[in-house]
């Protein structure tokens, strides 16, 4: 738990004094007499994540002199840990406006595992120092992973009539810009929100976003010695946490999103990235007694002064099937513009998307110039025993990489009341020369609470 330490100035010379210190949580809850504090909720979850890959290369393993890669050896293998907290509660409420806040802290460590057990990390989040190679053999280069720990989201909604207003530091989920929880971290941004429902099953959404902790890969830029090692496989956030400039100058973004028609969910955006790029996203999703349809398209163009005449578009189309607590099977494809990738999340350098035909681990494929996929997905429940899942994703490159993919994800699954395990086995082979199928495992325990 994190503690805040209070000070007052006792002299003209600006000395300071502790005067008390108190828990985050406790610190958030503090009311005064013009709010009654209600609805007080408090959660989060501990995440334990660790994967292992026989992939030839890596940058641990070439330090470590073994570039070819074997499962479960330390050099090919990563792990760590995350803890948050979550509170949020009502503040005010009357006939007319209501007023909540809420706040969230992570904790990123590796258990000190590194350099023992595994020589790679998930999260970004984390800094390093160098050690000495004599200690630290190969691993790491011999460098020393730092835990990490920010405040994730700090935020105030008030709400009047069907607005609401949310400004700070939150979670977005928008098609081009959104928080990704598939990692061990999750970025956020801190924005202005305004959402409004005044017109009947339809939703507007209009934000300013102007700064986000997802741009940079531990690394990359981490104000370090090490910096160029990438030694985190699931980077989504700064170093320590830290927020910075969304794109140049911040973005805009609006949304709407109607239901008119039960069955179907239509949305579009626009956003503009000042100085980088304008952008848009249709979208069209049916489901009609267990007959899923779904159509995407998105659009984007450089700013001039990132590059003159230099625009993008993809589309998707999918379609499936769902038989309710039995099978939900579906089959997609997309297209990728000849000149530039496109539809993958503005926030940060992981190439995810929110294509259908997104690839259930190797991110930035789907979404590369010139690049047709076809997806497959397959989930069962099986009669509540054990969530069983088929991921299959086929690209073609058509750039002159040609650096087709296919993707072969293998998944299973269980809840114990509040703890959430699953396993991933998931085979990637890409067809260029010289470049041999990877076998990764992966293990996921999270603990609700």
């Amino acid at each position: 738990m994190m503690d805040i330490e209070f000070f007052i100035c006792h002299n003209k010379k600006g000395e300071y004094m502790k005067f008390t210190k108190m828990s985050l949580v406790a610190a958030l809850l503090i009311g005064s007499s013009a709010f009654a504090i209600e609805n007080v909720k408090v959660g989060g979850d501990a995440k334990l994540f660790y994967s292992t890959t026989d992939a030839t290369g890596g940058t641990a393993n070439t330090l470590a002199g073994d570039p070819d890669g074997s499962l479960f050896e330390p050099d090919s293998s990563a792990a760590d840990v995350a803890l948050s907290l979550d509170v949020s509660a009502d503040l005010f409420k009357n006939d007319l406006v209501s007023i909540s806040v809420g706040a969230g802290y992570t904790v990123l460590t590796t258990l000190g595992l590194e350099n023992n057990l595994v020589s790679n990390v998930w999260g970004g989040a984390h800094t390093a120092t160098a050690g000495n190679g004599a200690s630290y053999p190969g691993a790491l280069g011999g460098a020393k992973v730092e835990n990490a720990s920010w405040l994730d989201e700090a935020w105030v909604a008030v709400t009047a009539g069907n607005s609401t207003v949310k400004l700070g530091r939150m979670e977005l989920d928008t098609p081009l810009a959104f928080t990704e929880t598939w990692s061990v971290e999750k970025n956020t941004f801190e924005a202005a929100v305004l959402v409004n429902q005044d017109i009947p099953d339809t939703t507007i959404v209009g934000a300013w976003v102007g700064n986000g902790n997802g741009t940079e890969t531990f690394g990359q830029d981490l104000n370090s010695n090490v910096s160029g090692l990438g030694l985190a496989m699931g980077a989504v956030v700064n170093a320590d946490g830290k927020f910075g400039t969304y794109g140049t100058d911040g973005a805009f973004a609006l949304g709407v999103v109607n239901n008119s028609f039960k069955p179907l969910t239509a949305q579009a955006w626009y956003y503009d990235v000042q100085k980088v790029a304008k952008a848009t996203w249709l979208q069209a999703d049916l489901n009609i007694e267990g007959i899923l349809a779904g159509a995407q398209y998105s659009t984007i163009e450089l700013h001039d002064a990132i590059a003159a005449n230099v625009d993008s578009d993809v589309f998707a189309v999918m379609l499936g099937y769902e038989m309710k607590d039995t099978l939900t099977a579906k089959i997609a494809y997309s297209q990728v513009g000849e000149d530039f990738s496109a539809g993958w999340n503005t926030a940060t350098g992981s190439g995810a998307s929110k294509l259908y035909t997104e690839s259930w681990w190797t991110y930035g494929q789907v979404t590369a110039a010139d690049t047709s996929a076809i997806a497959l997905t397959l989930e069962s429940p099986v009669n509540g025993v054990v969530d069983l899942g088929l991921y299959a994703v086929m690209t073609d490159d058509g750039s002159v990489a040609e650096a087709d993919m296919t993707e072969i994800t293998l998944t299973a699954g269980k809840s114990f009341g509040p703890l959430d395990t699953s396993v991933a086995y998931i085979y990637t082979d890409f067809d260029v020369t010289g470049v041999d199928a990877v076998n990764t495992v992966q293990v996921f325990l999270t603990l609700n609470y």
